[in-house]
């Protein structure tokens, strides 16, 4: 075994194998385990007893059993989803829709990670088939090489793109013309604009992780307890619009102070990998003032006046200068700081979860007939039936 790697034979369904080929099997390879050094997995689907049952002790005891407990099909979809649609190492996204119809047939057809995957494959392939200017969706140094090299006819469809014309009408009168006269001058700016969406990307995915640790432990989750539910939620609108937006903050700034700066930290670990370092810096001040400030701070007690008087009169007056204080009482060191780093973590938000649509030349990476890979997934069985067969017969079928 240290000389040489195992050679790992995987069972994956165990219970559908005939128990007499199984045991013939074991025993066969007991008898080169010297010169073979053999590894089997077991694919259990209902409990590990089911070895006992199927195998003599003669044979099981030939077996050094380990049991280890596997991941959850969701668990792996969540790591497929976290290294390869949620990075800005792979240039190619699915919007929110394709996103939507993929995560719907895994959680309520077959919960099959594999099929995932296939459908992502397949939203890949028919992307770099309908889109020409799929040839700029790859690593930024290449699609800048590749944006030097386009084509009378490949300038015209980057002209033709919706992001791409609302760009042009938010320059000057001469901006434009150039846009819409000069092949060389629109290979310039898609050069700068494939520039501006990879950085758009960096900073996207980077707030979304920072927001997604903040809300994610909240009550009752209102931006969903999974970052692929956020992710989906940003890609379909202005996600700081949203209800349910407005509710986590509100839950954000009813936080503990203990957890409101663990929260923090944890938060500000991520912001690291944000472009602009100004903005680093900026939250670093606001969460360490609020680490400083929310330790031994102690509010007074509004009711230590009433010991003091017992006539009517003066209860009465000392109730009333108690609520008159509630309502112009002053904010506490911890409230102030609290209030100054939510109100960053918004302003990132608003600067870096704008959806995608929102950026040019958004359409040369993000995939977007969600009908189309329905149609291909999705099994129509009342259509194919119901569909009218006519058979053609001749004399001479008789």
């Amino acid at each position: 075994m240290q000389q040489h790697p195992p050679i790992v034979v995987i069972f994956k369904d165990l219970e559908a194998f005939t128990p007499k080929v199984l045991q013939d099997f074991i025993l066969i390879c007991s008898r080169y385990v010297e010169q073979l050094p053999l590894m089997f997995v077991f694919g259990i689907a209902t409990s590990p007893s089911t070895i006992q049952h199927m195998l003599p002790h003669s044979v099981s005891s030939l077996l050094g059993i380990e049991l280890f407990q596997s991941l959850s099909c969701t668990q792996h979809l969540a790591s497929v989803i976290d290294k390869v649609i949620l990075t800005s190492q792979f240039p190619f996204k699915p919007n929110g829709k394709v996103l939507q119809v993929l995560v719907s047939i895994f959680l309520y057809h077959d919960f099959s990670v594999r099929n995932f995957i296939k459908g992502l494959q397949l939203a890949l392939l028919e992307h770099f088939h309908s889109q020409p200017l799929s040839v700029l969706c790859c690593k930024k140094e290449a699609a800048l090489v590749h944006a030097t090299e386009l084509s009378h006819r490949d300038v015209e469809r980057l002209q033709q793109l919706p992001s791409f014309m609302r760009y042009v009408e938010e320059q000057g009168p001469q901006e434009q013309v150039e846009l819409l006269t000069s092949d060389d001058h629109v290979k310039e700016v898609c050069q700068k604009l494939l520039k501006d969406l990879c950085k758009y990307h960096k900073n996207y995915y980077t707030t979304l992780r920072c927001l997604h640790i903040l809300t994610a432990s909240l009550p009752k989750y209102p931006l969903g307890k999974q970052i692929r539910e956020l992710h989906i939620s940003c890609l379909e609108k202005n996600v700081w619009e949203n209800d349910e937006y407005v509710c986590a903050m509100q839950l954000l700034r009813m936080m503990a102070k203990d957890e409101l700066t663990s929260a923090l930290q944890k938060f500000y670990h991520f912001t690291k990998c944000f472009s602009d370092p100004l903005k680093c810096a900026s939250l670093a001040s606001a969460q360490s003032d609020l680490v400083e400030n929310a330790a031994g701070e102690d509010l007074t007690s509004p009711g230590k006046g009433l010991q003091k008087k017992t006539d009517l009169f003066q209860l009465q007056k000392t109730l009333l200068e108690m609520k008159k204080s509630r309502r112009t009482k002053e904010m506490s060191q911890f409230e102030i700081f609290r209030d100054q780093a939510l109100e960053f973590i918004d302003s990132l938000v608003r600067s870096h979860l704008a959806p995608p649509e929102s950026q040019p030349l958004y359409e040369v990476c993000y995939y977007s007939s969600s009908a189309v890979l329905r149609r291909h997934l999705n099994a129509t069985p009342r259509t194919s039936i119901q569909t009218p067969k006519f058979i053609v017969l001749n004399s001479s079928s008789y």
